[in-house]
């Protein structure tokens, strides 16, 4: 699009029509119903219907999976894309971490209050150091480190731990040691991304 089409009609209706085609592809629709599933699955543990909430959280997982596989296998990656998957993501299993930690809705088994200020606080302190990294050194790729991974795929894995034993009405005492490894990645995560971060500050503004 020419820079004199930026804000006329015609530019808009493109713009428009590209981002409509953009979103009606499958990734992108997988990481919308995932979005969707959000206020779905909050809803179901404020009804206290253990096994439900269990499924929704169960079938949004399932297209975060399937909305990166059909990503690479379609080549369907697009701009859109690249915000609505980790958005998805991040609103999911935070939400999740807040309502499982509320006593009220959480039973028998509700998360420490540390551990979710320090999985939603990571998130929050890294998404607004990448946000510094922009302004001050321009534009910059973020890929995800192996233990930014690893963090991640333990706390979804608690997640779903955790909404199974309450809906099957158990406390196990593991689970107390499946809190510490997820704080554990969960900080060393943090710590790796902050270095990586440093790092970036003091190198070269991007081109």
């Amino acid at each position: 699009m020419r820079m004199d089409e930026i804000g006329s009609p015609a530019g808009t209706a493109r713009a428009g029509s590209r981002l409509l085609s953009e979103l009606l592809t499958l990734p992108n629709l997988l990481s919308l119903a995932r979005i969707l599933l959000t206020p779905v699955f909050v809803l179901m543990m404020v009804r206290r219907t253990p096994w439900a909430a269990f499924a929704v959280f169960l079938a949004a997982g399932a297209t975060d999976a399937l909305d990166g596989f059909a990503a690479r296998q379609l080549r369907l990656k697009t701009t859109l894309g690249l915000w609505l998957d980790p958005i998805g993501d991040k609103l999911l299993l935070t939400a999740a971490f807040v309502v499982l930690t509320l006593p009220a809705l959480a039973a028998p088994n509700a998360l420490p209050l540390w551990l979710t200020a320090l999985c939603i606080g990571r998130d929050v302190a890294i998404s607004l150091g990448a946000l510094v990294i922009v302004a001050l050194r321009g534009k910059r790729r973020f890929p995800p480190t192996l233990a930014g991974k690893a963090s991640t795929i333990c706390q979804v894995l608690l997640i779903y731990v955790v909404l199974y034993l309450n809906a099957a009405g158990r406390t196990p005492q593991s689970l107390a040691w499946f809190y510490v490894l997820t704080a554990l990645l969960t900080a060393g995560s943090f710590v790796q991304y902050g270095f990586i971060g440093v790092r970036m500050l003091r190198g070269p503004r991007a081109s």
